[in-house]
């Protein structure tokens, strides 16, 4: 059995300059953290005494014989990719709900990569497990989606990532441990109740961010260098209210980002001291990012007694194997 341990992210500023739509013309770069939430992956051969020669459990449990019959995309087409013909068992566990802008659909997608690249015994280190995992969600699955997630939970910690026209990709760690402490201690994640797909949302979009969303993304870029900034010799309650003006910008992207639950949510915060926040992810719903003092945080949550509030703190780890025990059966590549 392999069992991988990938981290969620919380993205702060940059989104959309992730897009090699974007940076492959104009660069892009992003601020954003891993935190102490996970996705756990468990991954062991199928006995030759089961009936069936794949099952794989998430919210449905499946059943099948044959690799066309497995339901879930990532997991069918990812063991396509990988040419893996010997029957598996794969579990998958989160701590936080998919399609809520945690970049779940990435962080699943990097942890099943690291396990089954193992049981194929090709060796990733961070660089090529973000690399193959953005080209595998990218241009394998097509899907509509950027190049941060994959890094940020390949990689961990709390970063500052560049992607570059050449499509290279950079990591500037963020060594201010006051300021990130600081940082973690005024931020509330709040739960919207609302599930929504990243890559529907992202595709009524991200086709304009070339043209006209260009001056958007180019202000949404300088938030990255003001935020590294402030977290690196600043006053931390500027890092929150420069959350409220990047918002404000995202918002302009496109009328799919935000709605009135979400709106209410947010301008209720603010009402109670909330300096900013951000919808994490793409848009549409999800988590709520808010950087509210725990001196008004209290009275806020009084009164929302029905808000659901996750609590995190950041973290440095990547994705990681936690457990490597496969069978004594030889795999044939």
């Amino acid at each position: 059995m392999i069992i991988t341990k990938t981290p969620y992210r919380i993205s702060f500023f940059g989104g959309g300059s992730d897009y090699p739509a974007w940076y492959k013309k104009n660069g892009g770069a992003v601020l954003s953290t891993t935190i102490d939430k996970y996705i756990y992956i468990t991954c062991r051969f199928s006995p030759d005494y089961f009936k069936q020669k794949y099952r794989i459990v998430w919210r449905k449990i499946e059943n099948v014989e044959n690799l066309r019959e497995i339901n879930h995309k990532a997991v069918r087409e990812l063991l396509k990719y990988l040419k893996i013909k010997q029957g598996l068992e794969i579990h998958y566990h989160g701590d936080l709900p998919a399609r809520s802008g945690m970049g779940s659909s990435s962080c699943f997608t990097v942890g099943l990569m690291q396990a089954l690249s193992q049981i194929k015994n090709i060796k990733l280190n961070k660089s090529k497990l973000a690399k193959q995992s953005i080209h595998f969600e990218q241009n394998i699955m097509k899907e509509i989606v950027g190049s941060q997630d994959q890094t940020s939970a390949s990689y961990g910690g709390f970063n500052k990532i560049l992607f570059n026209k050449d499509n290279s990709i950079k990591i500037k760690k963020i060594s201010s441990k006051k300021n990130i402490k600081k940082l973690n201690d005024n931020l509330i994640l709040i739960y919207t109740g609302i599930n929504r797909t990243a890559h529907k949302i992202a595709n009524k979009y991200v086709n304009k961010l070339t043209n006209e969303k260009k001056d958007h993304i180019n202000r949404i870029l300088e938030y990255v260098n003001e935020g590294e900034k402030i977290l690196n010799n600043g006053d931390i309650d500027d890092f929150g209210s420069l959350l409220h003006d990047a918002w404000i910008e995202k918002k302009a992207l496109s009328n799919l980002i935000t709605n009135s639950k979400i709106n209410s949510i947010y301008d209720k915060a603010r009402s109670h001291g909330a300096l900013g926040g951000k919808l994490l992810g793409a848009g549409g719903g999800g988590f709520l990012l808010m950087y509210m003092k725990k001196k008004d945080r209290s009275d806020f949550l009084k009164k929302n007694k029905k808000l659901v509030t996750i609590p995190f703190n950041f973290t440095s780890l990547g994705s990681q194997i936690i457990l490597n025990q496969l069978s004594k059966a030889t795999y044939e590549n």
